[in-house]
């Protein structure tokens, strides 16, 4: 079994990449094998709703989206992280999710009853509304997002690391991580 985390920064070793890394060892601590997916140094572009992936299983857009969908398709789980720039999740990580969703939707359904759910890190304003924006992306798609004790969102300034400085945000992510891990088991 395996969960699959999206790291959504341009930093392959910033803050997001800091939180999914622990989230990731909440998950092995249950026995299952978690793999980070880092958008660093990818274009994704966006989705053109142009619906010629309806009963191909893949996306007609030539980028690192079909690869990454490939490697989701064969999970039990699904985390995504975002770096909050300007109150919002980075447009490449949405560009990447909205094309996944229309793909699972168009096809064959390979989001449908699998758990995870969003992850939001940033220095100060935007984490609740960019959770909610990516919990759209949860809903849409028949996917279960199991709970903790707070959002999933986690303070951090701009230095690498400084997301380990939010203790309660990092505590808060790693139950969420483990509940997400013992969801896909009892599901399985």
């Amino acid at each position: 079994m395996k969960v699959v985390l999206i790291n959504g920064s341009p930093r392959k070793n910033g803050n997001t990449a800091y939180t999914l890394n622990e989230c990731k060892k909440e998950i092995e601590k249950e026995g299952l094998e978690a793999e980070v997916i880092s958008l660093a140094g990818k274009e994704i572009k966006s989705c053109i709703a142009c619906y010629k992936c309806k009963g191909t299983g893949e996306c007609v857009l030539k980028d690192e989206a079909n690869s990454i969908m490939d490697v989701i398709r064969g999970a039990d789980g699904l985390i995504i992280g975002a770096p909050v720039y300007f109150g919002t999740p980075r447009g490449d990580l949405m560009n990447l999710i909205q094309r996944i969703g229309m793909v699972s939707r168009g096809n064959d359904k390979f989001l449908s009853w699998m758990p995870g759910g969003p992850v939001a890190v940033a220095r100060r304003g935007g984490l609740s509304s960019s959770y909610q924006e990516m919990l759209m992306f949860y809903f849409i798609n028949e996917m279960i997002v199991p709970g903790s004790d707070y959002w999933n969102i986690v303070f951090a300034g701009k230095e690498e690391g400084s997301a380990a400085d939010d203790t309660e945000g990092i505590e808060n992510m790693k139950k969420f991580a483990g509940n997400v891990a013992k969801l896909a088991k009892k599901l399985k």
